[in-house]
């Protein structure tokens, strides 16, 4: 926007304040005082027809005719006829509706709409006493109401609204045609005006322009006045000499500059291959505290390849690579889409990590869908396998949820973004369980606390990990069962609570009808000998159903 639009944007606006102000001023006072003659005038007559209505019904009350329609009437006639006399111009109205809307007494021009009758029936329900604004045939007319209570009227004189606001209506007109010439007169002064100021300035703009197309820093600005302008133009030379001697300096840093940003975009891409991107990121921004860890709940997910060495000693190196990237680059990519990120590869095991470093909404849940989708995405590896002619991979994978420290760990000579903690080194025994329970999927109570609204879970031991002393519950689950699974899942939950309450005649009922269901089910069939031998032979008293793992 140019300067001289903004000089008449400015001065217009406050040229037009003050010709609006008066001009309101002068409207709103000519309104009131017409406003307080209209009452005044209107309410003198109200009260007099009021009052000369009161002498009637006195006339009535003392000749006590008062319940003669024939001498009501006539006193109601002789109020019109005095209304009709103290009407004083052709375009006032005076008219009384009773209590059902119905004009019971009129004088002057006008008649009433249904719709206007209507809109008058509250003063009458009310018996309000105002001056306001009523429509007779569609034209606004004042009017002040006043209520006479013997007749059940509510009386309205009334007088066109043009009569009374007509000059103040003029005095509106007046106040806008003169805006309106003020307006174009001052825009063409200041229109004149403002290029006459500003033709200095447009001068040295395309002076600018001039020396920023061709890039050449030696050129000046002529200064055509000894005022503001002109030492714009003064400092503006000197800026350019300044800019000429430390031209080549900014190439230089610029350069440079490039060619950082470049490598940092070089090293950020590699290092994403190791370290998250949200860990990198947190590493540009603040150094200083990479080596800082701290304590978050997460779920750790480990996955181990079974029988691992003996597959690799049935495959040539090339293919067992070739089948190895294959593999970790199908597990990756179901980690990731789970929001999930791979601590790091054991040989052939894959450590992943599902809350940090950015938390999530169920990270637990993230986890065991991640799991599970792993087994159902290694089935189609293992078709690969079969056309290539290569062994087939088996996998066990056990989850965690739980405290653990995550963070930076190691010095400033090596470091890696990881977690430790029990947490983590019983996720690590669940993936071995897995071999000796015959189940893919292995997970903590902390897991199945977080996702048993959401998944099919059941129970399949209590056990102590090597190393541990106490027992805790260990669980697995599917994405869907068949309806034969969802029936026999429930009998082998409820089962499961008998056996831990010592129950065990009971708890091998339910187990029966597991397998009844599902003859091959290795958790049935465990149980199932378990309870036969505690028949025979009841635990000690301090039993509590966990069995002690010597093995990971």
């Amino acid at each position: 926007m140019k300067i001289r639009v903004k000089i008449l944007l400015v001065v217009l606006p406050l040229v037009m304040v003050a010709v609006v102000m008066v001009g309101a001023s002068s409207y709103l006072l000519a309104s009131a005082a017409v406003n307080r003659l209209a009452v005044d005038f209107l309410n003198f007559m109200a009260e007099e027809v009021r009052n000369y209505a009161d002498g009637q019904w006195n006339l009535l009350v003392d000749n006590n005719v008062t319940g003669d329609p024939l001498m009501e009437n006539a006193a109601k006639l002789a109020v019109e006829n005095f209304a009709r006399g103290i009407l004083r111009s052709d375009t006032q109205a005076i008219f009384a509706l009773d209590q059902e809307g119905t004009v019971d007494m009129k004088v002057g021009p006008g008649s009433l709409s249904p719709e206007e009758r209507n809109a008058l029936m509250v003063y009458g329900a009310e018996s309000r006493r105002e001056f306001t604004s009523i429509r007779m045939e569609g034209i606004v007319r004042v009017a002040y109401t006043i209520s006479f209570t013997p007749f059940s009227w509510q009386l309205f004189i009334t007088e066109e609204r043009s009569r009374f606001y007509g000059t103040v209506e003029q005095i509106f007109r007046t106040t806008l045609y003169i805006l309106i010439g003020t307006l174009i007169a001052g825009t063409f002064i200041l229109f004149i005006m403002a290029q006459y100021v500003t033709k200095p300035m447009e001068a040295l703009v395309s002076a600018m322009w001039k020396i920023i197309e061709s890039n050449n820093l030696n050129e000046t600005v002529a200064v055509y006045y000894n005022d503001e302008v002109g030492q714009l133009s003064e400092t503006f030379n000197l800026m350019l000499k300044t800019l000429a001697s430390a031209y080549d300096q900014v190439k230089q840093y610029a350069f440079d500059a490039a060619v950082a940003q470049k490598r940092e975009m070089k090293i950020r891409n590699v290092f994403q291959l190791y370290v998250p991107k949200d860990v990198i990121e947190a590493v540009f921004v603040n150094p200083e505290q990479m080596l800082i860890g701290n304590n978050r709940e997460i779920a750790v997910l480990f996955s181990d390849i079974r029988s691992f060495t003996t597959i690799s000693e049935l495959m040539a190196p090339d293919e067992l690579v070739n089948s190895l990237n294959r593999y970790f680059s199908i597990m990756v990519n179901v980690i990731m889409d789970r929001e999930g990120v791979v601590d790091k590869y054991i040989g052939d095991a894959i450590m992943a990590i599902f809350g940090a470093p950015v938390t999530h909404t169920n990270d637990a849940l993230a986890s065991v869908l991640a799991g599970l989708e792993m087994m159902e995405r290694l089935d189609d590896f293992n078709e690969a396998q079969k056309g290539f002619g290569a062994p087939e991979f088996r996998i066990g994978i056990g989850i965690n949820y739980g405290i653990v420290t995550v963070g930076n760990i190691g010095c400033d000579k090596k470091m890696n973004y990881t977690v430790i903690g029990d947490s983590v080194n019983l996720a690590s025994r669940l993936e071995g369980l897995t071999k000796k329970y015959h189940e893919a999927v292995l997970f903590s109570e902390g897991v199945y606390e977080k996702i048993a609204q959401d998944l099919p879970c059941r129970i399949i031991d209590r056990v102590a990990v090597k190393g541990k002393t106490q027992g805790v519950p260990i669980f697995t689950s599917r994405l869907k069962l068949s309806d034969d699974e969802k029936v026999a899942w429930q009998y082998h939950s409820d089962a499961a609570e008998w056996y831990y309450k010592r129950e065990f005649q009971k708890a091998l009922s339910g187990f029966q009808r597991v397998l009844s269901i599902l003859p091959d089910d290795t958790g049935a069939l465990r149980f199932t000998d378990r309870c036969n031998y505690y028949i025979t032979n009841p635990p000690p008293d301090d039993w509590d159903g966990v069995e002690v793992m010597t093995e990971k």
